[in-house]
This record gives C-alpha cells, structure tokens and sequence, in this order.
C-alpha cells in the first residue's frame, strides 16, 4: 500500500505558509495559525494531526523579506511523524503585482512504537519490539504570485527525497518521495459590499498518488467581525462544510469532511483552525484596518 506523506489539511487556505514557503511575511503581519484534525472517527488509532505557522516581514530590512517557522505532528497508528522548520521569502513588485520565492530547511522525525505490534513471530529483526527512531534533513521551496484579486503558486516538499533509517540497529528504512503542489484563489466581489465570496484550490502529487481540493467561502464583512461559511470538495474523495469568523485579529474555523467513498460520511474528519493576524510596523502612525491577501 502506499498513500502521500504529507497532511493534507481542509484549512489549506489558511496555512499557505506550510504549503509554499514563498507566501511568508507576505502580508506585511504577524500571521499566527494552528490547525487539529481527528481523522475518521470511530476507528482505532486513527490519525491526529496537529500544526502551527508562524511567518511574518523582517522590518528591520524591508517588507520585502519574510521569514517563518513551524512545527508538525502527525500521528497514525503505530507512526508518528514530526517536523520542525525554517523558512525565508523574498517579495519583488511585478506587473502590478507582487512575485515571491521562498526555500525551508527542516528536520524531519520518525518514530515507530514496536511495543504495540501484535506478531506471530516475535523473533523477525524486520519488526521492532521497541520505540524505534530516525532523523533526516530536508528542503522545501516555492514561487507565488499574487495580483489584486487572485493569487496563484508552485511548490515542491521533500526536494531532497530524504531517506529515513529508524532504530538503533538501522534495519527499516524508508524514503519519502518529492510531492508537488499547485495553489491558487481569486476573490470575488458582490454590489453589497459586505459580501464577497473567495475560492480556492490545491493539488497535490508525488506522481503515485494526487490529490486535489476546491473550497468556496462567503464571507460577511462587518463592522463588529468577519463571519464565513463555506463548503469544499476533493474528487473521489471527500465533500466538506466550513464554518468560522475573524474577531479583533483572532480566527476560529471548523470544519467537517464527508469521505464520499470507502469509509462513509459517519466516520469524517474533524478539522478546528486557530490563528491570529495583527501589525507589526512599529513605527506607523495611528490605526489602520488590515486584511490579509492570503484569504483569498
């Protein structure tokens, strides 16, 4: 069997600095995000997924470079996967817009609890009895643009194809293959102003497997906070219903994913999103109102 290494969260749009390094420091904010999702509930040691973004300018050059950090944990039955990373972004003004180029140095962390196998032969050196672990390094890089109303970017994870080799004694290894992403959205605006809708969409593939998703929020703009819901759908995959709101910079979302085959709808996914946006420029003067291009 094989299936893709990385998570592929719901709340993709709103993590765009995990998927492509080049949308950091983007905004000209300190974009704070964090996303938990419990994937097909009802089964024994389904995945829990868990992360958290941080990116924003370096205004001690110009709004031009943006830099980013994270964590992830991604735990399914007996793995558990882990990776920490860096990363920096370089904005140039083109064609009215804006072309970004972003690379990430990270660490990656394997681990596999041998202790919970149930063998028949308990004396085969390819099983592990105990926690098994693995360290390798890894890069990833991406190219985005972003106009007035749309946005659009290509990534590669796992450039390097790093092979992990787990345990003491090295007797299991395995290699995670390079993965490809394409991103892109574009905001659509109504003649009432404090509606608009905004799309996007991801797809995903290490040329074994592909994924590909498409998301539609309408959002209320208002004075008080910014309320959405929307819905999304993944061919052959999966169908999903959103919901959520931006109150003084803190973003709260939800989301429940449908699995349209093998598993059904009952056993889904639950997906919360945190994050908080604010301003970083000290030393501008009075109180603007900001947005983020990346919700787009």
């Amino acid at each position: 069997m094989r299936a893709q290494y990385d998570p592929a969260f719901n709340h993709y749009w709103n993590l765009q600095s995990f998927y492509n390094p080049a949308a950091s420091g983007l905004d000209g904010l300190l974009n704070v995000q964090g996303a938990y999702a419990k994937q097909m509930m009802g089964y024994t040691h389904a995945p829990a997924t868990m992360i958290i973004t941080v990116d924003l300018p370096l205004w001690i050059l110009t709004p031009a470079h943006g830099i980013g950090t994270g964590f992830i944990n991604d735990k399914i039955g007996l793995f558990e996967h882990k990776k920490f990373y860096a990363q920096y972004a370089y904005h140039q003004k083109l064609w009215g817009g804006r072309l970004s180029a972003g690379v990430r140095a990270a660490l990656l962390t394997e681990s596999f609890d041998g202790s919970g196998l149930d063998v028949i032969d308990t004396g085969d050196p390819a099983f592990p009895t105990s926690e098994a672990n693995g360290t390798a390094f890894d890069l990833d890089a991406g190219l985005r643009y972003d106009a007035k109303r749309w946005y659009l970017g290509a990534s590669v994870m796992h450039a390097l194809s790093p092979m992990v080799e787990l345990g003491d004694t090295k007797a299991n290894e395995f290699e995670i293959p390079a993965t490809f992403y394409l991103t892109g959205g574009y905001n659509i605006r109504f003649k009432n102003p404090l509606l608009k809708m905004q799309t996007s969409a991801i797809l995903r593939s290490d040329f074994s497997a592909w994924r590909g998703d498409i998301t539609a929020r309408m959002y209320y703009d208002g004075p008080k906070g910014k309320l959405y819901v929307g819905v999304g759908y993944s061919p052959t995959i999966s169908a999903s219903a959103f919901v959520g709101g931006t109150f003084h910079g803190i973003q709260l979302g939800y989301c429940y994913e449908f699995f349209t085959s093998g598993i059904g709808a009952m056993q889904g996914t639950h997906e919360i999103s945190l994050g908080y946006v604010t301003d970083l420029d000290l030393f501008k003067k009075g109180r603007n109102r900001h947005q983020s291009v990346r919700l787009l």
